[in-house]
Protein backbone atom coordinates (compact mmCIF):
# COMPACT_ATOMS: atom_id res chain seq x y z
CA UNK A 1 0.00 0.00 0.00
CA UNK A 2 0.89 3.62 -1.00
CA UNK A 3 1.58 6.10 2.41
CA UNK A 4 -1.47 8.55 3.11
CA UNK A 5 -1.95 11.08 0.81
CA UNK A 6 0.08 14.44 1.87
CA UNK A 7 -2.47 16.43 3.58
CA UNK A 8 -3.43 13.51 5.54
CA UNK A 9 0.18 12.89 6.71
CA UNK A 10 0.32 16.37 7.94
CA UNK A 11 -2.76 16.57 9.42
CA UNK A 12 -1.51 13.23 11.19
CA UNK A 13 2.14 14.29 11.59
CA UNK A 14 4.27 11.81 14.51
CA UNK A 15 1.57 9.48 14.04
CA UNK A 16 3.00 5.96 12.76
CA UNK A 17 1.52 4.36 9.27
CA UNK A 18 0.91 0.69 9.13
CA UNK A 19 1.80 -1.10 5.91
CA UNK A 20 -0.60 -4.33 5.32
CA UNK A 21 -1.04 -6.77 2.96
CA UNK A 22 -4.74 -7.61 3.68
CA UNK A 23 -8.00 -5.59 2.67
CA UNK A 24 -9.44 -6.03 6.43
CA UNK A 25 -7.32 -3.84 8.72
CA UNK A 26 -8.23 -5.31 11.15
CA UNK A 27 -6.95 -8.65 10.13
CA UNK A 28 -3.66 -6.46 10.43
CA UNK A 29 -1.99 -7.18 14.35
CA UNK A 30 0.01 -3.85 13.93
CA UNK A 31 -3.01 -2.42 13.01
CA UNK A 32 -5.37 -3.56 16.04
CA UNK A 33 -2.87 -3.17 18.56
CA UNK A 34 -2.14 0.73 17.54
CA UNK A 35 -6.41 0.73 17.89
CA UNK A 36 -6.68 -0.49 21.03
CA UNK A 37 -3.34 1.21 22.69
CA UNK A 38 -5.34 4.58 22.22
CA UNK A 39 -7.77 3.44 24.65
CA UNK A 40 -10.63 4.85 22.56
CA UNK A 41 -13.99 2.98 22.05
CA UNK A 42 -15.13 5.59 19.26
CA UNK A 43 -13.63 5.19 15.51
CA UNK A 44 -13.39 7.21 13.01
CA UNK A 45 -12.92 5.72 9.67
CA UNK A 46 -12.45 6.08 6.05
CA UNK A 47 -10.90 3.85 3.24
CA UNK A 48 -10.32 3.46 -0.59
CA UNK A 49 -13.09 1.36 -0.99
CA UNK A 50 -16.46 1.37 1.12
CA UNK A 51 -17.46 -1.87 0.42
CA UNK A 52 -14.05 -3.20 1.25
CA UNK A 53 -11.49 -1.34 2.94
CA UNK A 54 -14.11 0.46 4.59
CA UNK A 55 -16.79 -2.65 5.41
CA UNK A 56 -14.28 -5.24 6.75
CA UNK A 57 -12.37 -3.28 9.71
CA UNK A 58 -16.21 -1.53 10.65
CA UNK A 59 -17.78 -4.62 10.79
CA UNK A 60 -15.24 -6.47 13.08
CA UNK A 61 -14.90 -3.46 15.28
CA UNK A 62 -18.43 -3.12 15.89
CA UNK A 63 -18.27 -6.97 16.57
CA UNK A 64 -15.53 -5.79 19.74
CA UNK A 65 -17.79 -3.04 20.88
CA UNK A 66 -16.60 -0.19 19.18
CA UNK A 67 -18.35 2.66 18.21
CA UNK A 68 -17.31 3.23 14.76
CA UNK A 69 -17.96 6.30 12.63
CA UNK A 70 -17.33 6.36 8.75
CA UNK A 71 -16.95 9.29 7.18
CA UNK A 72 -19.10 8.79 4.49
CA UNK A 73 -17.89 11.39 1.49
CA UNK A 74 -13.92 10.39 2.53
CA UNK A 75 -14.18 6.91 0.95
CA UNK A 76 -15.65 5.87 -1.80
CA UNK A 77 -16.66 2.19 -3.71
CA UNK A 78 -16.11 1.03 -7.39
CA UNK A 79 -19.83 2.44 -8.25
CA UNK A 80 -22.32 4.30 -6.52
CA UNK A 81 -24.19 1.24 -5.95
CA UNK A 82 -21.46 -0.33 -4.20
CA UNK A 83 -20.90 2.70 -2.14
CA UNK A 84 -24.42 2.86 -1.07
CA UNK A 85 -25.21 -0.73 0.05
CA UNK A 86 -22.20 -0.50 2.12
CA UNK A 87 -22.57 1.86 3.84
CA UNK A 88 -25.86 0.53 4.40
CA UNK A 89 -24.67 -2.77 5.74
CA UNK A 90 -22.20 -0.92 7.87
CA UNK A 91 -25.24 1.21 9.04
CA UNK A 92 -27.37 -1.90 9.92
CA UNK A 93 -24.66 -3.63 11.77
CA UNK A 94 -24.74 -0.26 14.42
CA UNK A 95 -22.24 2.12 12.33
CA UNK A 96 -22.67 5.93 12.55
CA UNK A 97 -21.99 6.97 9.36
CA UNK A 98 -20.92 11.21 9.34
CA UNK A 99 -19.88 13.40 6.51
CA UNK A 100 -16.34 14.87 6.92
CA UNK A 101 -18.23 18.32 7.82
CA UNK A 102 -20.08 17.14 9.99
CA UNK A 103 -17.34 15.57 11.90
CA UNK A 104 -15.68 19.02 12.13
CA UNK A 105 -18.49 20.56 13.08
CA UNK A 106 -19.08 18.30 15.97
CA UNK A 107 -15.29 18.82 16.93
CA UNK A 108 -15.52 22.47 17.01
CA UNK A 109 -18.99 22.11 18.62
CA UNK A 110 -18.71 26.50 19.52
CA UNK A 111 -16.90 29.23 17.71
CA UNK A 112 -16.02 30.17 21.48
CA UNK A 113 -13.43 27.61 21.61
CA UNK A 114 -11.18 30.34 19.36
CA UNK A 115 -7.89 28.01 19.95
CA UNK A 116 -9.46 25.14 17.18
CA UNK A 117 -10.74 28.23 15.14
CA UNK A 118 -8.00 28.80 12.70
CA UNK A 119 -7.22 25.04 12.24
CA UNK A 120 -11.07 24.57 11.25
CA UNK A 121 -11.25 26.93 8.94
CA UNK A 122 -7.73 26.10 6.96
CA UNK A 123 -9.09 22.41 7.29
CA UNK A 124 -12.14 23.14 5.85
CA UNK A 125 -10.66 25.56 3.02
CA UNK A 126 -7.57 22.96 2.62
CA UNK A 127 -9.84 20.19 1.63
CA UNK A 128 -12.52 21.64 -0.36
CA UNK A 129 -16.09 21.83 1.30
CA UNK A 130 -18.31 23.68 -1.29
CA UNK A 131 -18.33 27.00 1.37
CA UNK A 132 -14.71 26.19 1.79
CA UNK A 133 -14.39 26.82 -1.51
CA UNK A 134 -15.50 29.80 -1.41
CA UNK A 135 -13.52 30.76 1.23
CA UNK A 136 -10.52 29.66 -0.92
CA UNK A 137 -11.85 32.19 -4.45
CA UNK A 138 -12.62 35.04 -1.95
CA UNK A 139 -9.00 34.82 -0.28
CA UNK A 140 -7.71 34.50 -3.81
CA UNK A 141 -9.57 37.23 -5.14
CA UNK A 142 -8.89 39.79 -2.40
Amino acid sequence: NKPPIPQLRQALDGLPTYDRTSINAWEDREFVEAVKATGRRKLVMAALWTEACLTFPTLDALREGYQVYPVTDAVGGTSLAAHETALRRVEQAGARPITWVQLLCELQRDWARKETVGDFTRLFIETGGTAGLQFAYDRDEH
